[in-house]
C-alpha cells in the first residue's frame, strides 16, 4: 500500500511535475482545480499578491508561478519535512517560500494580498479509522488531521485571510466532501466575508470554498 508517487519519486500536478516522497504529502488529483480557480482569480491583475498556506510540496505554488509568471508567490509549510520537499520543487521559481506557522505568516503582507489559497488538512481525528492506508500510513498527519472537526485548520486559515487579504481579495480552501455545508460556515458566520460559495471536483462532490473579503 506504498503510494506510487513513493516508488517513483515523482508527482503530476497540472502543467508541473514535483518531486516527492516519504514527509510530504502527496497532491491529489482534485487539488488541481483549487490550483486553477486561484490561476482565474488572478487573471488581469498586474503583478498580483499570492500567499499559498500550508504549501506541502509546494504544488499550488509552483503552478501558479508556471501559469502566472507576473504574480509575486509567497508560501509557507509548517512541517520541516515537507518544507524541504517544496524547497526543491521551488527552487528557481522565484517563490518566497518560509518554514513556520500559516497562524503567523506573512504579517508584512498584511492587507495587501489579492489571492490566499490553502489545501489545509482537514480531516477529523475520529476518522482515522477510514482514511486509506495508502494515506493515512503514508502522507504525514500534520497534512491530514484537523481536530475533532476536521476544522481546525480552516479556522486558523479564515482568521489569517482576513488579515492578509486587501478590501475585495479573494481566498480558496479545499475540504473533505463531507464539509460542503460546513467549510463555508466557517467564512459565512463571521460577517468578513461576501460571495461565499461551495465549488465540487469532477466526481460531483464538494470540494473547496472560496470567499472574498468584504470591502
Amino acid at each position: 500500500r506504498e503510494p506510487l508517487q513513493h516508488l517513483t519519486g515523482r508527482a503530476a500536478f497540472r502543467h508541473v511535475e514535483l518531486a516527492v516522497g516519504p514527509g510530504v504529502f502527496v497532491p491529489r488529483p482534485e487539488t488541481e482545480l483549487l490550483a486553477g480557480w486561484a490561476i482565474e482569480a488572478l487573471a488581469g491583475l498586474d503583478q498580483p499578491v499570492v500567499v499559498d498556506l500550508c504549501t506541502g510540496s509546494g504544488a499550488i505554488a509552483a503552478s501558479i508561478a508556471d501559469e502566472v509568471p507576473g504574480a509575486r508567490i509567497h508560501a509557507v509549510e509548517l512541517d520541516p519535512a515537507a518544507h524541504a520537499w517544496a524547497e526543491r520543487n521551488l527552487a528557481g521559481t522565484g517563490v518566497d517560500l518560509r518554514l513556520g506557522d500559516m497562524a503567523e505568516a506573512f504579517e508584512e503582507l498584511a492587507g495587501s494580498v489579492d489571492v490566499v489559497v490553502c489545501n489545509p488538512p482537514y480531516i477529523p481525528w475520529e476518522a482515522w479509522e477510514s482514511v486509506a492506508l495508502e494515506a493515512r500510513d503514508h502522507d504525514p498527519h500534520l497534512a491530514l488531521f484537523s481536530g475533532d472537526d476536521g476544522l481546525a485548520a480552516m479556522r486558523v486559515l479564515e482568521t489569517r485571510a482576513a488579515l492578509l487579504l486587501r478590501p475585495g481579495g479573494v481566498v480558496g480552501a479545499e475540504h473533505a466532501d463531507a464539509q460542503g455545508e460546513a467549510a463555508p460556515a466557517v467564512f459565512s458566520v463571521t460577517g468578513r466575508w461576501t460571495q461565499v460559495r461551495d465549488h465540487h471536483d469532477l466526481a460531483g462532490r464538494p470540494r473547496f470554498t472560496t470567499a472574498r473579503l468584504a470591502r
